[in-house]
């Protein structure tokens, strides 16, 4: 039996937890043993909070009326025995709206006024403004009350059709497209920008995020929902209803919006047919009813360019009622199952495994740099019982002169400190350039010249090459940063070599950061921009306020870019630091404990075998905390195998 969603998500969720605790208990471990420096713990620090924030979000998006909000209470809020999201008729999603958990802030619905779009903060900004939103409390123990709340999502409000073309809700040249005028000339628009809820339900816990996104007219409207949101999640359904088929509205929202940016986009794209159970006739034999919902099936992958198993005919309304009733053999004839084995597969099968992947990758620096501090102790014992060996049989005069020999060696390290000060210096010049390329204040001056060029009046004719000469920009910053990255690589290579062979170090420069995976970032963000640029747009970008939350959307996605590619950057220059730091700690400690075993040998005759089998000792703790540290890193990356795609396919 296939895993569903659902159960995959549990699965998903147990698995992060666990993690959690072995990485705590492997710090505390590290600690324990001295082991833990700065790009350790930094590593440590970033894994956690990569496992702790990692979500899965889901978007479903659909013109109004294809049962967009009832497939969400079938496949989430079931357990509720009743609908949550507005789901009746004239009681749909008006506002964008995000469903997921944060521990931090209370159970509640919070929701953006309209207005908001009059201003010039993009949305994230409003986020970081509570007071700016209306909140109104949810109690998670009572489905009636949050169903009473969730409906606020669907309220509207009657304004002017100037101040509906001012919001982004009135288009002149698309007549077609705005919403109804009421008898007295006020148009209908949505009372609210956006809406988040945070409840504690089971699968929100687990790291789920719902996006619930209203038509193509809302949609258009606001260009984060298509620019930032919709492109991050990590699978996008969409709605058509089987008795239409595939609309002129739902084409030119898949064209426009969903349409899959080359085939690794492909799998992420999932198309519902709902409302199957508007062709179940009781006149018609039960294969004939298959065969006309085959028909609709492969005509709507067709019109979408989708391969047909991407296509899943189902009925959210009947597969709700299943559920609530228990209803084993309607939940099957709803085919409602197959969805949720094809979610399991395509979104958590990919996130898991790209999670996982990272997290290996993680968890083998870690393991290296921890390996390497302890390889460092190996030498230093094997240095020592080779010297102290030398000792025997050898008189009082040629042991106090190898004391002398080691505090000369003492003094002329000491010395060196000031040749690795410089090499830092040298080394921090260069990246503050790094630095500099890759930081808020150069994204900003970028975004600031695009603006500039999308302000002047009237269609913007040379917009594409206006966006071309930005990505370009920001390119070019990357590979500079690249080229810095890569003389400072060599720097430290060249330095690294020289310090091994001078003080007998084992330094190894770590990888150098590959920023190409950042550019390729930059390239999907510029791609699923593209649309916004065509003609079909020129009249919408021709109004300076849609230009300009344009632009601001953009630059909150290009944002995570960039602090993404500092990041990268950052743990590569603390790698580099600590591994000087902890050579020169350690060497300052092996020079403490081979003149306190010279002091011994001069105090006591008996005192060299001792000394020699009490660093033999103290080696063989080095390789069983080597041991160990191997056992609690392959700990953290023996994880359980996600359900077989043969498992999962055959429930499709």
């Amino acid at each position: 039996m296939a895993t569903s969603f659902n159960e995959q998500l549990d699965q998903h969720g147990a698995w992060r937890r666990e993690f959690a605790l072995r990485l705590k208990l492997l710090a505390e471990w590290l600690k324990d043993h001295d082991l833990l420096d700065a790009a350790i713990e930094e590593r440590l620090r970033r894994l956690e909070a990569q496992v702790r924030s990692d979500k899965v979000m889901v978007a479903f998006v659909a013109e109004f009326s294809r049962g967009k909000s009832e497939l969400i209470n079938a496949i989430f809020f079931a357990g509720y025995k009743r609908r949550i999201m507005p789901a009746s008729a004239g009681r749909t999603t008006m506002c964008p709206t995000e469903i997921g958990y944060d521990a931090e802030v209370p159970p509640c619905l919070r929701l953006l006024p309209i207005e908001t779009r009059l201003q010039p903060q993009p949305l994230m900004e409003w986020r970081l403004a509570p007071e700016k939103w209306t909140r109104v409390d949810l109690d998670v123990n009572d489905p009636a009350q949050l169903a009473k709340a969730f409906e606020k999502v669907a309220e509207v409000r009657h304004v002017s059709r100037e101040e509906a073309r001012a919001l982004g809700f009135w288009h002149d040249d698309r007549p077609e497209d705005n919403p109804p005028v009421s008898a007295d000339g006020r148009v209908e628009v949505p009372r609210w920008r956006h809406a988040l809820i945070n409840i504690a339900h089971p699968l929100l816990k687990q790291g789920l995020v719902i996006l619930d996104t209203p038509g193509l007219n809302a949609i258009g409207a606001e260009p984060e929902l298509t620019v930032n949101l919709i492109p991050q999640a990590h699978a996008v359904l969409f709605i058509l209803a089987a008795d239409t088929g595939v609309t002129k509205s739902d084409l030119a929202m898949w064209r426009e919006h969903l349409l899959p940016d080359g085939p690794e986009g492909r799998d992420a794209r999932i198309v519902v047919l709902n409302k199957i159970d508007t062709m179940w006739d009781a006149l018609s034999s039960e294969e004939q009813v298959q065969a006309q919902i085959e028909r609709q099936r492969g005509g709507s992958a067709e019109i979408l360019g989708l391969p047909r198993e991407q296509v899943f005919p189902v009925s959210a309304q009947k597969a709700l009622v299943a559920k609530v009733g228990d209803d084993a053999a309607l939940l099957q004839a709803s085919r409602l199952p197959a969805l949720e084995a094809a979610l399991a597969r395509t979104v958590m099968g990919e996130r898991q495994r790209i999670l996982r992947a990272a997290v290996g990758t993680g968890i083998a620096d870690l393991r290296a740099e921890a390996g390497r501090a302890l390889a460092i102790r190996r030498r230093d014992h094997a240095e020592q019982i080779l010297e102290l060996k030398g000792l025997r049989g050898k008189n009082t005069s040629v042991i106090r002169h190898m004391r002398s020999r080691i505090e000369q060696e003492q003094r002329d390290f000491d010395v060196s400190g000031a040749k690795i000060h410089a090499v830092r210096s040298v080394h921090l010049k260069l990246l503050k350039d790094v630095f500099t390329l890759l930081g808020t204040a150069h994204l900003k001056t970028v975004m600031t010249d695009l603006t500039r060029e999308l302000s002047t009046p009237g269609l913007k004719l040379g917009v594409k090459r206006a966006y071309a000469d930005t990505f370009e920009r920001l390119r070019a910053s990357l590979r500079e940063a690249q080229g810095k990255s890569a003389e400072i690589q060599s720097m430290l290579t060249g330095t690294f070599r020289q310090l091994n062979a001078e003080y007998g170090f084992s330094l190894q420069p770590p990888k150098e950061p590959d920023l190409a995976r950042h550019a390729r970032d930059l390239e999907l963000v510029e791609r699923s921009h593209q649309q916004y640029l065509g003609m079909g747009n020129a009249l919408r970008l021709a109004q300076p306020e849609f230009a300009d939350r344009l632009v601001r959307a953009l630059a909150t996605r290009l944002r995570v870019v960039f602090e993404s590619a500092l990041g990268e950057v950052e743990l590569w220059n603390k790698a580099s630091a600590a591994q000087l730091d902890a050579q020169l700690r350690e060497r300052r400690r092996n020079f403490a404990r081979r003149i306190e075993a010279i002091e011994r040998i001069q105090e006591a005759a008996s005192g060299l075998d001792e000394r020699i089998a009490e660093i033999e000792s103290q080696d063989a703790a080095v390789n069983q905390l080597d041991a160990k540290l191997a056992e609690l890193t392959a700990h953290l990356v023996a994880t359980p195998a996600p359900p077989a795609p043969a498992a999962l396919a055959a429930a499709a």
